[in-house]
């Protein structure tokens, strides 16, 4: 299995982290992709991806809820930073949090997608609570070749087949599938097995039966198991295939 979206260096992990990429690995987890929030989380990120080589992946980028006034001064940090990066991200728009600075979000999105152009990477995409506005720059920044992960999907299938429309995007699935309020296992069941990959977010958004615990990246099996179940479909299947997509995806092959 890949885990395609764990913030490990997060400080939810200072007292254990090795024995959760122990554990992550002993689950048959092979690699992990580690997107990036700000400079603040820089140095964490960077440690991470020093202590696991070969198991860490870096993504670059600035999460949308990081885009205040000096934004700029960010987008600058994080591009001098994408040397070694597998993927443009965290990036994104969230309304869900503040609606100030969506302006500085929607500028900052476009110019990552520019980076991702030039650089010829996949993007990680954030979306909450902002499904118009996302479409509206991917329609608007749209170029051959643009590629990536709508992270933590949340929205319809309809809607991820718009967003497919201006480029090749896979559903970022986690622990929201277990859970019984979400609309995400009907969601998954019109989405082809090729455009769908696991991930965690951990320490956030622990799958049942640890719902409430900090998440990590061994959890992926219980998601993998829960979307072959909304999907009818083997659990063996579903995670050779997600596998292969962010292989595929991250040309970690070749790593």
């Amino acid at each position: 299995m890949i885990d395609t979206h764990v913030h490990l260096y997060d400080q939810a992990f200072d007292p254990d982290r090795d024995l959760v990429v122990a554990r992550a690995k002993q689950a048959g987890v092979r690699h992990c992709i580690l997107p990036a929030i700000d400079k603040s989380t820089f140095r964490a990120q960077n440690k991470c991806l020093e202590l696991y080589p070969g198991f860490c992946h870096k993504a670059s980028g600035l999460h949308p809820t990081s885009v205040g006034r000096d934004y700029r001064q960010e987008l600058d940090f994080a591009y001098s930073k994408l040397e070694g990066a597998v993927a443009i991200g965290e990036v994104g728009l969230d309304a869900y949090w503040s609606r100030e600075f969506m302006d500085e979000q929607i500028l900052a999105l476009e110019e990552q997608v520019q980076w991702a152009r030039e650089l010829d990477l996949p993007l990680i995409i954030h979306s909450r609570s902002a499904f118009p506005g996302l479409l509206a720059t991917l329609k608007k920044c749209s170029f051959p070749g643009m590629r990536g992960i709508l992270h933590a999907w949340s929205s319809s299938a309809e809607i991820f087949r718009e967003a497919n429309r201006y480029g090749y995007f896979l559903m970022g699935i986690g622990g929201v599938i277990t859970y019984r309020n979400a609309r995400l296992a009907e969601v998954v069941k019109d989405i082809d097995l090729a455009r769908i990959v696991l991930e965690t977010d951990a320490p956030w958004l622990s799958p049942v039966p640890f719902r409430g615990q900090r998440n990590e990246s061994a959890y992926l099996e219980h998601i993998a198991r829960e979307l072959a179940k909304a999907r009818n479909d083997n659990p063996d299947r579903v995670i050779e295939h997600t596998t292969q997509n962010a292989l595929s995806l991250f040309l970690l092959e070749k790593k």
